[in-house]
């Protein structure tokens, strides 16, 4: 009898080991797998990729840095294959913990109908075609359930294991990712307010917006220029590089940069109120339910209300920043004489030149990109849904997306900008300007300077 536990212990502690050795497999591969550059360290950029991959857009930086403070133990910038495998092993049993309290039959499957229970005891609403979404998303097998090592290998890049984050992690993969950063703000858990990462991730969004305008201030003045002179004016008539070399014999190399410098300034500002909006907005929609997560429509109208009020704030400072681009050299003394000037010809009100169109220009821009994007991702998922979309598809689809706006609000853009430019001082109207540009120049005219803006929504995507 001895012998027979003594084979049958054997026997289990043989199974104990090839689990634990097919386990450290899976995970060495894992590593290996996010180990771009072969170096035998995961270092933030690789992480950023993998999150980017799985559907996470403008938030996968902050993602990928909650990722490595819990990992990179010693600090040293990336993460070893130990730390790598320290910090998964633990992280998978609290995860294991979260799926068993969310799976209520222990049935080892997660159904739509425990997603949904799960979320509503978090104060998160989702319907029920959202959960049946979510769960396409994970479950690779097309069982229209989600195993444990389908729940694993889904987050095991989550930086938490806490079950309301592990829900607004999925979520945004499977709903919320780069379509929406036109309009729609990044939302903060209350523990990263309190942290401070919300004003972290302002300055670098700041820094980052401040290197990629200086970039493409070239493209923006040209596109100005062509906004504003017809197609029969000696400074535009020439095409797109006759403008540049114009602009450079009456000004120099440095006079493609006019302006740029308000361009930069008013980033902060700009960025910090339409946070503080949104802010005050998500709590306006939620009313008595404060816990609540708001559905992604009820983002979309708060995003677009909170960047209709940030631009109403700074909107001096777009008209400022047109005029200085559209100046000839030794034209004004400086910005603050170029601001008297403008005050003491045309009155307080210059400084709000073509508002209107700019207002009617968000929403068109904002519904149309998230919209397409959306779209588009749905409709790779459903055909591939066990796949995540390739990164190069996101970007196919965010650049699809962001033309077919781009196309639509264009026109609103250039009457705002010849609205700026004007030096009349009696009342232009937008109807008025559309009227004479569809008479001078067709429906063409009312997309002039569109080329370089493509280039430069292009290139400001590589920041």
């Amino acid at each position: 009898m001895s012998e027979d536990v003594s084979e049958r212990n054997h026997g289990e502690n043989g199974r104990e080991k090839e689990d634990v050795d097919a386990d450290m497999e899976r995970l060495s591969s894992l590593f290996h797998k996010l180990d771009l550059d072969g170096d035998g360290r995961i270092d933030l950029n690789e992480i950023v990729a993998a999150l980017t991959k799985r559907g996470h857009g403008e938030g996968a930086t902050d993602l990928a840095k909650r990722f490595m403070s819990r990992t990179d133990v010693d600090k040293s910038g990336d993460v070893s294959i130990d730390e790598f495998l320290d910090h998964i092993r633990n992280h998978e049993l609290r995860l294991k913990q979260v799926f068993q309290d969310v799976d209520r039959n222990n049935d080892g499957q997660l159904d739509v109908h425990e997603v949904i229970h799960a979320s509503q005891k978090l104060g998160i609403h989702l319907t029920l075609q959202e959960a049946e979404a979510m769960i396409k998303r994970m479950d690779e097998d097309g069982s229209s359930g989600i195993s444990w090592e389908e729940w694993r290998d889904f987050l095991f890049l989550s930086s938490s294991d806490d079950l309301h984050e592990v829900v607004n992690y999925w979520k945004q993969t499977t709903f919320l990712d780069i379509g929406e950063a036109a309009s729609v703000p990044v939302d903060f858990t209350p523990q990263e307010l309190k942290s401070g990462l919300w004003w972290r991730h302002l300055v670098a969004g700041g820094l980052a917006g401040a290197i990629s305008r200086t970039t493409t201030a070239p493209l923006d003045r040209i596109k100005v220029f062509l906004q504003v002179h017809g197609k029969n004016s000696p400074v535009t008539s020439n095409g797109i590089m006759g403008c540049v070399r114009a602009m450079i014999k009456e000004g120099g190399i440095a006079s493609m940069w006019r302006g740029n410098g308000i361009n930069v300034i008013k980033i902060a500002p700009e960025s910090a109120i339409k946070f503080m909006a949104y802010e005050q907005l998500k709590g306006v929609i939620k009313g008595r339910n404060p816990n609540r997560e708001i559905r992604i429509e009820e983002r979309f109208v708060a995003g677009s209300l909170a960047g209709a009020i940030s631009q109403t704030a700074i909107y001096p400072l777009e008209v400022i920043k047109t005029r200085l681009a559209l100046r000839k050299t030794g034209e004004f003394k400086s910005v603050v004489d170029l601001i008297f000037k403008m005050f003491k010809k045309e009155g307080g009100k210059v400084f709000f030149k073509g508002y209107l169109p700019n207002l009617f220009g968000i929403l068109p821009y904002a519904g149309i990109d998230l919209t397409i994007y959306e779209t588009l991702k749905r409709a790779y998922l459903r055909r591939e849904p066990s796949k995540d979309p390739p990164v190069l598809l996101l970007l196919a689809c965010g650049t699809i997306s962001s033309t077919c706006g781009q196309i639509a609000s264009y026109p609103l853009a250039l009457v705002r900008t010849q609205l700026q430019a004007s030096y009349s001082t009696t009342n232009q109207s937008m109807t008025l300007i559309f009227k004479t540009i569809l008479r001078r120049d067709g429906v063409v005219g009312l997309y002039r300077g569109i080329l370089p803006n493509f280039l430069k929504v292009k290139k400001k995507h590589l920041f």
